[in-house]
């Protein structure tokens, strides 16, 4: 689990599809960068409405989604899911290309 100072929830396992993978490695990233400010409550480049989702997700236990811009200009999802009894026991997080949904 990765925990910084600023996290607003927990990442739980964090995992990586292979195009993820590819991509941040072709940037030259570990991602880090990218699973902080997702944890901080940085959502990236999403829309506003979709911000107001997530922050509202946190208070009831849903899944959370960030999207952030890489040098590249690849587009690199990361989604924390909850656990389905709705208590915002986050249990894992993927980081993700938008076409690997």
């Amino acid at each position: 689990m990765i925990v910084n100072k600023n996290s607003r929830f927990s990442l739980g396992r964090v995992v990586a599809t292979p195009g993820a993978l590819e991509a941040l490695l072709r940037n030259e990233s570990t991602g880090r960068k990218y699973l902080d400010r997702h944890a901080s409550g940085d959502w990236g480049d999403v829309c506003d409405e979709d911000k107001r989702a997530n922050d509202q997700a946190l208070e009831a236990g849903a899944r959370v989604l960030s999207a952030y811009v890489l040098p590249d200009d690849t587009k690199l999802w990361i989604i924390t899911d909850a656990a389905v009894d709705g208590r915002a026991n986050r249990q894992v997080t993927t980081l993700l290309l938008p076409d690997e949904y």
